[in-house]
């Protein structure tokens, strides 16, 4: 009779559990909406992807920016997700092999992202007539490190100046030489600069250049004919004289500013993240830089808030996204879609000083 009670007691509680745990499992109408936004984001960026492979595949004529489509799709699978995991957190999964936090990224799709990369690599292959080096990175390093010492940098300083810059080149393009640009018109080659700035930066490297010269003779003499090389054609698809133009135009003066900011930011990846900020919101970058207060300098201009966004900076989530403001702090602390780009660069300026 006691096991037979057992059994009874049991088969009850069941059935009282079961309703329960049923209704435990039924979705909110905030986590029904994010699963299906998700889904629905997922969805797109499957069809966008297959779009461009299926044109490129066929030889077809490619839409004015190409890679548009894709990169808006991108951000909203990312922000979908984000969404649905604030929703969700039980949807947070393991880590992907891109670095970005599980929170923002389902390191199921991470096939999808590597089909994303192939496509960007195909629609911003350089021109036919880009003129490329044998030591891109090499060239990086060399050139702005021989820039600081002519801004008045230690040897040592300088060599900051350089490895910070090589992190610049695989920002702008995963370290690839003279590529064009599938989200604009405007910016291209090694460093993405405009014509307008390149031209400002050439002005600027020849106010310099002799004391360059008495610097770096030979370096000086690999610019004269990389000069000679690039002469007729647009410079921004010389490897050579894109990187020394971007440098120039934008980053130069600021490598004064080394000593301070290594002592502020010692972590190199941070430095390089704040020259990346002068390449994406110079303005507000340099005044930050002078106001003594970097980390806590805030910004709330919603132009500049935009510019952050369109360069994946507090681009994924509705909680990103509803920023007005931010501090560098937190602006920094926000640029972890970078980290991955500028270790592969540590790790490149390692081997390059260790040969």
């Amino acid at each position: 009779m006691g096991s037979r009670r057992l059994a009874i007691f049991a088969a009850v509680a069941f059935l009282v559990a079961a309703p329960a745990a049923g209704q435990q499992r039924a979705l909110t109408p905030r986590q029904t909406e994010a699963v299906a936004a998700y889904d629905k984001a997922l969805a797109e960026f499957k069809s966008v992807l297959a779009e461009r492979r299926r044109q490129i595949d066929a030889k077809e004529p490619l839409p004015n920016l190409p890679g548009q489509p894709l990169y808006l799709a991108r951000v909203a699978v990312i922000s979908s997700y984000k969404d649905l995991t604030d929703a969700m957190p039980s949807r947070i999964g393991r880590p992907n092999k891109f670095e970005i936090p599980p929170a923002y990224f389902d390191a199921e799709i991470e096939p999808l992202i590597d089909e994303y990369s192939e496509l960007f690599d195909v629609m911003e292959a350089p021109p036919a007539n880009a003129q490329n080096s044998a030591t891109p990175f090499k060239d990086v390093v060399d050139l702005a490190t021989v820039i600081a010492r002519a801004k008045g940098l230690a040897p040592e300083q300088a060599a900051a100046a350089g490895r910070i810059s090589l992190g610049l080149f695989y920002a702008e393009t995963n370290g690839k030489q003279n590529v064009r640009n599938g989200r604009s018109n405007t910016y291209m080659g090694s460093f993405q600069t405009g014509p307008s700035e390149d031209r400002n930066g050439h002005r600027k490297w020849q106010a310099i250049k002799s004391e360059i010269a008495a610097i770096d003779p030979a370096l000086t003499a690999r610019d004269d004919k990389e000069e000679a090389r690039a002469r007729g054609t647009d410079h921004r698809f010389n490897h050579w004289t894109n990187v020394r133009n971007g440098l120039m135009n934008a980053h130069a003066d600021v490598f004064r500013e080394i000593p301070a900011i290594v002592k502020t930011l010692p972590d190199p990846i941070d430095q390089m993240k704040l020259f990346e900020l002068i390449q994406i919101v110079p303005t507000p970058t340099r005044a930050a830089l002078k106001s003594g207060d970097l980390l806590n300098y805030r910004v709330s201009s919603p132009t500049i808030m935009k510019h952050l966004r369109n360069n994946s900076i507090f681009a994924f989530g509705q909680a990103d996204r509803a920023r007005t403001s931010a501090s560098f702090r937190e602006i920094l602390a926000a640029m972890w879609l970078f980290n991955r780009k500028f270790e592969r660069a540590m790790a490149k300026y390692v081997e390059i000083k260790g040969r």
